[in-house]
């Protein structure tokens, strides 16, 4: 169970909504793996407009707690401006804060992220950033307000899995009490397990499941994986070895003379 801002959440998979064939399967793509929290972009859905409204009546027919972000938004006030926005229309103080530095990554700018992210706590949100996997941000980010912290895989999108174990596993041991989400760049099931494997709380994606051969499948999928990670972390696995240790002990075999 995960504790986002006092509000708990028994299943660590989070998806996005964006770029599902249809709102049908989307709509049971969540519903088949039993996801309780979905991210939301208000630049992508126009509010207003008969569209919007289908879309926006869907999510709320899920009953699944809405994440609204900030997607696209490549600057600080972009980003505070839409923060605002999302919290008039869908009546939440959660925020995913996202403050774009490059185009080709997509890679979070810290300076704008932390400077966003210290206007919004000071305004009573309560900020999901989404980072990169930087110690001292990270620190920062904790002491402006932020009680959640979303450092990227890798690239959103690019399937490539977790390309920092190490500084993922540091945030892990310095912040023991903060839930860590690892966001974007997951491709497959096994990419969400090891993230949950290395002590994150929970993962949020959204191309890997939306754009599968079979969202709906592969969503059950993504939802067994961090299951199964997490409850492997909380069983302590085994330290590895360069060396083989026999499952077979030697006490007691037979020794033919």
């Amino acid at each position: 169970m995960v504790d986002f801002y006092g509000t708990c959440i028994k299943n660590p998979l989070l998806l996005g909504t964006a770029r599902y064939p249809s709102p049908a399967l989307l709509a049971k793509a969540v519903r088949e793996a039993g996801v309780e929290v979905v991210t939301v972009s208000l630049r992508r859905e126009s509010v207003g407009s008969a569209d919007g409204n289908q879309f926006w009546d869907l999510i709320r027919d899920l009953g699944v707690k809405v994440l609204p972000n900030t997607a696209g938004c490549f600057s600080v006030g972009e980003a505070v401006t839409t923060a605002q926005m999302a919290r008039e229309v869908f009546e939440t103080d959660w925020v995913k804060l996202e403050v774009v530095g490059n185009r080709d990554t997509l890679q979070p700018d810290p300076f704008g992220l932390l400077e966003a992210a210290t206007i919004l706590c000071r305004d009573n949100f309560q900020v999901f950033p989404y980072m990169t996997e930087d110690l001292v941000l990270a620190e920062k980010l904790v002491e402006v307000g932020c009680r959640v912290l979303m450092p990227w895989g890798s690239p959103i999108g690019s399937g490539r899995g977790l390309n920092n174990e190490y500084g993922l596993r540091t945030l892990r041991a310095r912040f023991e009490g903060i839930p860590i989400v690892v966001d974007a760049g997951i491709g497959v099931p096994s990419h969400a397990a090891r993230a949950m494997e290395l002590g994150c709380d929970a993962v949020l994606l959204n191309t890997a499941v939306a754009r599968a051969g079979d969202p709906v499948a592969m969503a059950s999928a993504f939802s067994d994986a961090v299951r199964a990670g997490r409850a492997a972390y909380l069983a302590t696995p085994i330290e590895m070895s360069d060396m083989a240790t026999p499952s077979t002990p030697v006490i007691g075999k037979a020794f033919l003379s």
